[in-house]
């Protein structure tokens, strides 16, 4: 159910949980500033999301809020997600929602990492 992103940060969401070490997750990267793990519901061959360690409820909530260090932190990590995971050449596509329109339904930032396959048009026509 898509959430209302100017809501204040919800530290029982499954994003905070996991980081939380509560709930398990496939991780493929995690250092200062991000964690990056298999999607269990992958919607392309590979499907990574990519969240900040910080309470962030959007990209609105994190590009106000971060710091310098956390949105480079972030930013980078994402980049090094998509390497080591050799989807630069062939190419890869970033998503993240922000809001009900978009379709958001965990209030805590993440990006989605698609890749491993053509993707096809952004959205649908």
């Amino acid at each position: 159910m898509p959430i209302d992103a100017t809501l204040a940060y919800d530290d029982q969401n499954i994003f905070a949980r996991i980081l939380r070490g509560e709930i398990p997750a496939k991780k493929v990267h995690e250092d200062e500033h991000a964690l990056a793990f298999h999607d269990i519901n992958a919607q392309a061959p590979v499907h990574i999301l990519v969240i900040p360690k910080g309470a962030y409820v959007s990209w609105d909530d994190f590009s106000a809020r971060g710091s310098e260090a956390e949105i480079a932190g972030f930013v980078r990590a994402v980049g090094k997600v998509a390497r080591n995971l050799g989807l630069v050449a062939p190419g890869y596509r970033l998503l993240a929602n922000t809001g009900g329109d978009a379709g958001q339904e965990v209030p805590h930032l993440h990006v989605h990492l698609f890749g491993g396959r053509h993707l096809g048009p952004m959205l649908a026509r």
